[in-house]
């Protein structure tokens, strides 16, 4: 049983204006106190029951690796408490734990033993570790003249060698080639049904998405949003857009799902703009890490199929969505784009009209553009929902200069089985083209 309690957690460090008033404080008893305290991490409180996955995401120096060298006890907490049930292996900084001078080998025993194992638990581990990390015949050889990529080959090949009740990862994985990581998400994933907690740190959203029950979104020191892997992610994204968008002041993003609003604006759907015209429009739901600016309304997103708004269709069925947007300021090149996601939340496809090469033109306040994405959707059957957006101003690799409004999850749709098309299992159907040559061979000429 591996189980997490995290309760009131902090990391503070001391900073001194110089060097001298460290050496005073130090020195000089009773002296007046030189330092402040910088709070790395502050009130962190989470409990990961036994079994679960839980990913831990947030830019870099939120505070997100110095979380888990609190839980696994590396380094001291300033406040709060860590708890821990089972046996843990962790996997933090490449390398980490490992003596530069020594061989493979020798490092495997000596983490081996760290770990809790016997000498000779070791050393009936070792063909199997040797095997899983494939270094060959640098087992043998000194760590020092190893790749980053062989580090973390022989460290997760440790670390995993028994199955562990606690698994703790920090991004070491993204080092490694594609063939090694898919091994290493094989064997986590065989761990979670053994019953192996896992707390797992990464930068790549589609891991957290497969891998996770739930994920926890570190900001600034804080634990902002503990949810489900979509809802956290969305978030993430939408402050990674504000942050980085020329017009963050204006971004308004939703920490919640919130009511539909109602907005009273000029609108004339068909024309584009009627100066007399006054109509109410009901916006999507805003879902988590969805945002808006004042002047960008997404009025609706509708599903059709033959001209018909449908929720559900078969799959490879020729689709259109529709999304109408009204405008209450001018902007001279805007643009709108459309997202499929999966249950999980993972993007199946995006593209926008700056991507796809067009241009909507300036729009004035009042003005209304309606725009159809139409394509055979060659998906999966399942459930899906589809996210949309509008920007300003595209500049190279379909970025953009101002983000102006999202709507996470502004619709759903659900794909049936195609019962008359081949048969195929994954993410989407590549419709492949067989052919087979067929030819007899002269035994006996041969």
């Amino acid at each position: 049983m591996g189980t997490i309690q995290v309760s009131n957690l902090g990391k503070a460090y001391k900073q001194y204006p110089s060097r001298w008033a460290r050496l005073a404080e130090w020195a000089i008893p009773f002296a007046k106190q030189q330092h402040q305290l910088h709070w790395v991490l502050q009130d962190i409180n989470f409990n990961v029951a036994s079994g679960e996955a839980v990913g831990i995401i947030g830019i870099n120096g939120a505070g997100k690796s110095t979380l888990l060298k609190m839980i696994v006890g590396t380094t001291l907490p300033t406040t709060g408490t860590v708890a821990l049930e089972g046996r843990v292996a962790a996997l933090l900084e490449l390398g980490m734990g490992f003596h530069q001078d020594f061989t493979g080998r020798q490092n495997v025993q000596i983490a081996g033993q760290l770990l809790g194992l016997s000498g000779h638990e070791i050393t009936q581990l070792i063909p199997e570790i040797e095997a899983f990390a494939e270094i060959g015949e640098y087992i043998d050889q000194p760590v020092r003249v190893y790749s980053s990529g062989m580090q973390v080959r022989l460290a997760f090949s440790v670390a995993t060698a028994v199955r562990p009740d606690i698994l703790i990862v920090d991004e070491a994985l993204a080092v490694g080639d594609i063939f090694f990581q898919q091994k290493c998400f094989d064997r986590i994933r065989e761990f979670r049904e053994q019953g192996t907690t896992l707390l797992f740190v990464s930068h790549a959203m589609e891991s957290v998405y497969s891998l996770c029950d739930r994920a926890l979104l570190i900001e600034a020191g804080k634990l902002v949003l503990d949810d489900k892997p979509k809802a956290v992610i969305d978030l993430y994204n939408a402050r990674m857009i504000r942050n980085a968008s020329f017009n963050k002041e204006e971004l308004k993003v939703s920490d919640q799902p919130v009511n539909t609003e109602s907005i009273t604006s000029k609108t004339d759907i068909e024309a584009g703009k009627a100066e007399n015209l006054k109509s109410t429009l009901t916006a999507p739901s805003p879902d988590i890490g969805s945002y808006t600016t004042q002047g960008v309304v997404i009025e609706s997103v509708s599903l059709y199929v033959n001209d018909q708004i449908v929720e559900s269709f078969i799959s490879e069925s020729m689709i259109t969505i529709q999304i109408n947007v009204v405008f209450r300021s001018s902007y001279s090149d805007p643009h709108v784009g459309f997202q499929i996601r999966n249950s999980r939340g993972e993007a199946i496809f995006m593209t926008t009209t700056y991507a796809m090469k067009l241009n909507i033109g300036q729009v004035h306040e009042g003005s209304v553009v309606k725009v159809r994405f139409s394509f055979k959707a060659a998906l999966a059957e399942g459930e899906y929902t589809i996210t949309t957006g509008v920007a300003d101003g595209g500049v190279m690799n379909s970025n953009f200069k101002k983000a102006l409004a999202r709507t996470q999850n502004a619709s759903s749709f659900v794909v049936l089985k195609n019962i008359e098309g081949i048969g195929w299992t994954g993410v989407c159907n590549l419709m492949p083209v067989c052919k087979i040559d067929k030819s007899c061979v002269d035994i006996d000429a041969a």
